[in-house]
Formats: structure tokens, sequence, C-alpha cells
């Protein structure tokens, strides 16, 4: 099975949205790939936590744009803290296969986007954990994993949540999406083009 690797956070909105759409297209188009959902930390990528007013500006963009079904439970009150744990059980979700970890990386942006919890609370990872029968890792086995992840996207040009990238090593940001930046928030464009180029890149 042809593997995606994509570097993300798990608090990116525009992510949430790439990671359903491509996901969508894979059902109806009977595609044969798996998503490796890898950690990009934008708390430290940018040496601040996650700002929930930039996030909320994200999320109202993208339900005006082009995703209005999505997002349904957001509330920027809960976007967590720091998103290394939940980064960390994705990474340990992986371990078992590529299978359980897609499932886990989609289930927390499902946990956090859809359904308005908190994915930093350690209960609600727990959750998380228990719904896929893996066990959640250390506060310092997370903060490894995420690190290797981190600094192996900043080896391979990633340059922003989400960066895809196909088996034959091409990245591309964000590719489902045309972003400007604008005064009442970004201005968001579907690209067509470019999500059919990457699928492409998937099944040659």
């Amino acid at each position: 099975m042809t593997t995606i690797e994509v570097f993300a956070d798990v608090s990116c909105a525009f992510t949430h949205y790439g990671l359903s759409h491509l996901a969508e297209l894979r059902s109806a188009r009977r595609l044969d790939f798996v998503l490796r959902v890898r950690a990009w930390p934008l708390e430290w990528v940018n040496d601040r936590p996650i700002d929930p007013d930039a996030v909320e500006r994200q999320v109202t963009a993208l339900r005006r744009g082009i995703a209005p079904d999505l997002f349904a439970g957001f509330d920027p009150e809960v976007l967590p803290t720091s998103s290394i744990p939940a980064l960390g059980l994705a990474a340990a979700a992986y371990e078992t296969d590529d299978e359980t970890g897609e499932a886990v990386s989609f289930a927390l942006r499902d946990t956090l986007f859809e359904h308005g919890r908190d994915i930093s609370d350690p209960s609600v990872l727990d959750d998380v954990a228990t719904r896929f029968g893996i066990d959640p890792p250390s506060p310092d086995a997370a903060d490894a994993a995420v690190r290797s992840d981190w600094a192996d996207g900043q080896s391979r040009g990633v340059v922003g949540s989400p960066h895809f990238f196909t088996p034959g090593g091409d990245g591309v940001f964000c590719p489902s999406l045309e972003i400007t930046k604008g005064e009442g928030g970004p201005q968001i464009e579907y690209r067509a083009d470019i999500v059919e180029a990457l699928l492409a890149g998937i099944v040659e």
C-alpha cells in the first residue's frame, strides 16, 4: 500500500480540512493509500502557544468558503494548551501499524474540531487511546517522538502545516487550499489542480 507522509499540527484547522477531504476522495475513487501523519508542532516552530483567535479565523474562513459541514463542535476555549501529548499519542499509534496511526490521527482532530474536547486533557487522550487499544506514551516518550518528527521535517524542507510528501519524495504545502491574508482573516480558495496533481503522484 502506498504511504503518504503529512507533517502537521493536530490543532491546525487547515490540516483537519485537508486530511478529511483527501480521505473522502480516497473513498470515492477507491484509491489505495494510507496517510502517515507526523508531528509538526507549531508551538515549537513559532516559539509560542497556538493562538485560539487565529485558529477561529481559519475555521470561520473554511466554513464560509469550502467546508460548511466541518468544525461542527469547534470551541476556541478548548484548544489545547499544548499539542505535544496528542501528537505523541498519534506517534505511538503508528507503532502498531499505519492504519491504526491514521485512525488515531483522524480521531484526535475529530475530538477537537467536531466534538469540542480538549485534547491536552489526559482523560480525553485516554478515551481515544482506549478506543483503539493502545497505551498512551509517557510525557518523555511523547516529547522524544515529536522532536524526532520535527527534526526530520526540518531536514526535508517542511514549510508549514500541513505539508504532504508523495512516494517520490515531492513535497507540497497545503495542497487543497490557496490561502491569502485578508483584513478579516484568511481568504481561502479550493485548488483542484494541485489536489489532482497530488493524487496523480499517489497512484502512479
